[in-house]
């Protein structure tokens, strides 16, 4: 199975940005799509978007539309989430996960992602 491991949270300011990684070990990590999500105290675990398998395609959800960005670097066994503009209602413990040749058509599904990090804590002060 593939393990990944999330780094790069902590706490930032209004208005700034942070960049998030997600380390991948074990299984061909180029055969899996790897998508964000977050969750805040209290709430359910909310999609974000994904980066396809393939790399062809990248989906993002409506919270993230616009201020988000996923990428990976292959060659490094590596995905990001780059955040700006970034709000206190950003706060939150964000997740990568990996799908088995995922496409990015659509919202993640919590359960079609099969492979989960520990986490790493973003907190946006105001």
């Amino acid at each position: 199975q593939i393990q990944l491991v999330e780094s790069g949270g902590g706490l930032v300011q209004a208005g700034g940005s942070l960049k998030l990684s997600c380390a991948a070990s074990g299984r061909t990590f180029t055969s899996y799509a790897i998508g964000w999500f977050r969750q805040a105290p209290g709430k359910e675990r909310e999609p974000l978007g994904s980066i396809s398998w393939n790399m062809y395609r990248t989906y993002y959800s409506d919270s993230a539309k616009g201020r988000f960005t996923i990428s990976r670097d292959n060659a490094e066994n590596t995905a990001y989430l780059q955040m700006t503009n970034l709000t206190v209602e950003d706060t939150a413990v964000y997740y990568c996960a990996a799908e088995l040749y995922g496409l990015a058509l659509e919202e993640p599904d919590v359960n079609k992602f099969n492979y989960y990090g520990q986490g790493t804590q973003v907190t946006v002060s105001s």
